[in-house]
């Protein structure tokens, strides 16, 4: 099963879910899974790529490739396989069978660790379903691994939602001000903010050093992810340094987007100033 293959599998599924034949496209899938799931098991139980999964957060991924000088793009190696089973997860949902996609979407989580889309949905499933836990330990979980702040804006809403139904005004003002403070164009967070306006969790009840407090209380940051972002930066770095110029621009403008342009410019200047005296290149120093 080479990946040319089963890239072509998924192109010829997803082409059913789009004519809406939810059901062949979930058969169809479900059987990849399995010949798949058979051929890992078969032919790489113990190799370099499953052993990557062992590092959970992103921070601790991005200072291992460091070290083993492999700047390359974000992505992992699992694919296609999260892909195949997060488009098992969608036909399943199609289907109405949420019991289903939510198994599908644990594993895309479990081939891409870091895809915090599908942490997100999975999310979602959890909220559905009345498994308030699992909701939120996928939620929390978020702001350990994203490099997007499109999905720390979404995670932040989750966490709306959740402050209004424990009764939580402020708290949940104070979520969805960290969400507005990112600065994303997303839909949902657009109309978040109109529904909150002129209510009891309207974000311009608090300050910023309000909201910082009041999350920091409910362990959620206050938006920003420092440590994801010099990790990005360090990446960056390296490509730039092997002349690799467009991967060191999308790293540094995806940590600009988690930190701002003033934090970027001088965690950059850090990180220069320590590779010139010969640092360890650890992240956590910074």
């Amino acid at each position: 099963m080479s990946q040319t293959s089963m890239t072509d599998e998924l192109l010829r599924a997803e082409g059913l879910l789009v004519q809406g034949q939810a059901r062949q496209a979930q058969e169809l899938l479900a059987r990849l899974a399995e010949d798949a799931e058979e051929y890992v098991d078969r032919n790489c139980p113990t190799t370099d790529e499953l052993q990557w999964f062992s590092f959970p957060t992103l921070f601790e991924r991005l200072a291992y490739r460091r070290v083993e000088d492999d700047p390359r793009e974000l992505r992992d190696v699992g694919e296609p396989l999260d892909r195949l089973y997060a488009d098992l997860a969608l036909a399943c949902i199609h289907e109405g069978d949420y019991a289903m996609a939510t198994e599908a979407l644990k594993h895309a989580v479990r081939w891409n660790p870091m895809g915090c889309e599908y942490r997100l949905n999975l999310a979602d499933l959890f909220r559905i379903d009345g498994n308030v836990q699992e909701f939120l330990a996928l939620s929390y979980s978020v702001f350990e691994r994203a490099s997007d702040a499109r999905h720390l804006a979404r995670a932040f809403l989750n966490f709306v939602g959740y402050f209004v139904a424990q009764d939580k005004p402020l708290a949940a003002a104070s979520a969805l001000r960290a969400a507005r403070r990112l600065d994303v164009r997303d839909d949902s967070l657009d109309a978040a903010l109109d529904q909150a306006a002129g209510t009891d969790h309207d974000p311009d009840l608090v300050s910023d050093e309000q909201a910082g407090e009041l999350l920091s209380a409910e362990g959620l940051p206050d938006g920003a992810n420092a440590e994801v972002a010099v990790c990005l930066l360090m990446c960056a770095t390296d490509a730039a340094d092997l002349g690799q110029r467009d991967t060191a621009a999308q790293l540094t403008l995806r940590a600009r987007d988690l930190v701002g342009e003033e934090a970027t410019m001088e965690l950059l200047r850090l990180i220069r100033a320590e590779d010139e005296e010969g640092g360890d290149g650890n992240a956590s120093s910074y």
